[in-house]
């Protein structure tokens, strides 16, 4: 559990848990990355909310904020952090607006959330840019900002060490937003559980099942479960996205997680720790309020908390050994995002 805790979203990323991600200490000057198809964003268009892949109304309220484009990969070589708090709420907002917008290319809205989950890691170790952000970011997006601050921070306490080794992992490409926000109604539809907790679970175990391996504790499968609990709860394939979700909506259910009042002891049930609780229902209430935040969540990327800082692991990414993290940095430089990890 410790290696999942210390990958991810929290980040990643983020977190038996994956870990949140941190993001880079060193500025540069990317201002013609920056540039980067700038024409392309004053063409787009955003929607009202409503479920992640359906289509839904232009909303003259949430137009992307065109310029700059987001600083992050793969649009850029390597992502740049903000220089100052007023850089990050109007970077921020871009992103935020970028991966509600259906319209976008792929590249685009990959990079928008790969942009916005650093961006949160940086506001969230840097408490003294916090007022002037949230006064700079648009009233929509101001709740957004204390939730992800309040899950970055409390799945944080979680992890307790670092390694310096990577873990024998393959990060793999999601499910579609579609597909896994099907799964996540059908856990609430059969079993009572809400599809954002299913949803929250998803991004913090696995990255939305991108992390294919064994935890330290042997737990596997989107949904990161033990052999015994599997053997009382699950039904079909541990690593099939609809058949670990389902599984965790009846255990969750059967702990009573079906009601208000029983949530949070069952996803205490689930992660026996208060920061993994008060995680979970932070992004869950992400979903809540906009749906089609989902769609920039999935697309988070797996950033692993390291002894000598954060390194990000992207799709294709395949050990079937631990790796030294040093070693990894010297192969993939521009992996090492930076040399902080609170």
């Amino acid at each position: 559990m410790n290696r999942l805790l210390a990958a991810l979203v929290a980040g990643v990323l983020l977190a038996g848990s994956a870990g949140c991600s941190e993001d880079p200490d060193d500025p540069s000057d990317t201002t013609s990355q920056h540039d980067r198809k700038s024409e392309r964003a004053s063409e787009r268009k955003t929607e009202k909310p409503g479920e992640p892949g359906e289509p839904g109304e232009q909303d003259s309220t949430a137009e992307p904020s065109g310029e700059p484009l987001p600083s992050a990969p793969p649009v850029t070589a390597e992502f740049v952090p903000a220089t100052s708090a007023r850089e990050l709420a109007a970077r921020l907002t871009t992103a935020e607006d970028l991966v509600r917008d259906r319209s976008a290319d792929e590249d685009v809205l990959q990079a928008a959330a790969f942009e916005a989950q650093l961006l949160y890691r940086q506001l969230a170790r840097t408490p003294a840019w916090e007022q002037v952000v949230r006064s700079g970011v648009p009233e929509r997006y101001r709740v957004d900002v204390d939730a992800h601050l309040t899950a970055r921070r409390s799945l944080r306490s979680v992890l307790s060490t670092l390694s310096d080794e990577l873990p024998a992992w393959r990060i793999i490409d999601p499910a579609s937003t579609a597909d896994l926000l099907r799964f996540y109604r059908e856990g609430e539809r059969t079993y009572g559980v809400s599809w954002e907790v299913l949803a929250a679970i998803n991004l913090v175990e696995t990255g939305f099942g991108k992390i294919r391996g064994l935890s330290t504790a042997g737990a596997q499968g989107p949904m990161q479960f033990i052999p015994s609990t599997w053997a009382a709860y699950g039904e079909g394939d541990i690593n099939d996205p609809h058949d670990s979700i389902l599984a965790a909506a009846r255990y969750l259910a059967a702990n009573g997680g079906d009601t208000a009042a029983g949530i949070e002891s069952a996803l205490y049930r689930y992660n026996n720790h208060p920061g993994y609780v008060a995680g979970i229902l932070a992004y869950a209430s992400v979903v809540q309020r906009d749906p089609r935040a989902l769609q920039g969540l999935v697309r988070w990327q797996i950033v692993y908390l390291s002894t000598i800082g954060d390194l990000w692991l992207p799709v294709g990414y395949f050990e079937t050994s631990p790796v030294p993290v040093r070693q990894y940095v010297r192969e993939h430089p521009e992996r090492h995002l930076g040399t902080a990890t609170d």
